[in-house]
C-alpha cells in the first residue's frame, strides 16, 4: 500500500493503555458486541465472534463482563446502543473520526465535543473529514514466531483473496474488500495463521504528520477519546513521530 501503517501508527500509544486491565475488557467488550451485532451471538456459526472470544479467554475476561457484551448486541437487558460516528479536526489539521456505541447520543456527543475543545481540536459536521477514509476489511498477523518471510506471506495473502499488504517490524497487515473479510480470514485460518485483527476499519486515503509542537496535544486528544467507554474507535488520518511522543 502506500505505507501507511494503522499497527504501527497505535503502537506507541498501545502498551501503555493496554497495561490496565479494564482498558483491555473495555476493548474486547467492544469487539464482541460488534462481531455479535454483524454476525449473530453464537460461536459456532460466526468465526468473527470465535476470535474475539478466544481473545477474552487469553486475557481472563470474566464471562458475566463477556456475557454483558452479547447481551447489549442482542438487546437483552432492555437497554437499546446506538452506533454513531463522529467526525473532527485534530491539532494541526488532522482528520478524525471517532465511532461511538451509546446508549445516551447526548452524553456522548457532549463528552466528545469536550474532548476536541480541550485539545485544540473541533468536532465537524457529517461527512466533513468521512470522504478522506475508505472502509477497509484489516487483518493483522504478528511476525513473532512465524514461519513465513514477505513474499510468501504476500502470496498468501493474495491467494486467500486479500488486496493488498503492509509490513513492519512486527506484523503483516492485510487488506481486503469489506465484503470479502470474512472469506479471507477463513481462508487465512485454514492456512494455519494466527490472526491478531481481523474487523471492518476507516484506512485514510492520506496522512497528516503531526507538527512537533503538537504531538503531545494530539496524543492526548486520541487518549481521552480512546478511554471513553462509549468510544468503539477512533481512526486517523495523521501520523506521530515516535521521537514526539513523550511518556
Amino acid at each position: 500500500m502506500s505505507g501507511h501503517s494503522k499497527w504501527h501508527n497505535i503502537q506507541g500509544r498501545k502498551n501503555a493503555q493496554d497495561s490496565k486491565r479494564g482498558k483491555i475488557f473495555q476493548k474486547i467488550s467492544r469487539d464482541l458486541y460488534q462481531a455479535a451485532k454483524t454476525g449473530g451471538a453464537d460461536p459456532d456459526g460466526n468465526a468473527q465472534l470465535r476470535l474475539v472470544m478466544e481473545k477474552a479467554r487469553a486475557a481472563n475476561m470474566p464471562k458475566d463482563v463477556v456475557k454483558r457484551a452479547l447481551d447489549k448486541a442482542t438487546g437483552a437487558g432492555g437497554q437499546k446502543f446506538e452506533e454513531i460516528t463522529y467526525e473532527g479536526y485534530g491539532p494541526g489539521g488532522t482528520a478524525i473520526m471517532v465511532a461511538a456505541l451509546t446508549d445516551n447520543k447526548n452524553r456522548t456527543a457532549s463528552a466528545i465535543r469536550s474532548a476536541f475543545t480541550h485539545h485544540g481540536g473541533a468536532l465537524g459536521a457529517s461527512g466533513s473529514v468521512a470522504f478522506m477514509f475508505n472502509r477497509r476489511g484489516y487483518i493483522v498477523i504478528l511476525r513473532d514466531g512465524l514461519d513465513a518471510d514477505e513474499d510468501t506471506m504476500l502470496m498468501d495473502a493474495l491467494d486467500a483473496g486479500a488486496d493488498d499488504m503492509n509490513t513492519t517490524d512486527d506484523a503483516f497487515e492485510i487488506y481486503t474488500d469489506p465484503t470479502q473479510l470474512a472469506a479471507v480470514r477463513d481462508a487465512l485460518q485454514e492456512k494455519g495463521f494466527d490472526l491478531d485483527t481481523a474487523e471492518i476499519t476507516m484506512i485514510p486515503e492520506n496522512v497528516t504528520k503531526v507538527p512537533s509542537d503538537k504531538a503531545k496535544q494530539y496524543v492526548n486528544l486520541i487518549d481521552e477519546l480512546s478511554d471513553n467507554d462509549d468510544v468503539s474507535d477512533v481512526y486517523e488520518a495523521a501520523e506521530v513521530a515516535d521521537e514526539d511522543i513523550t511518556e
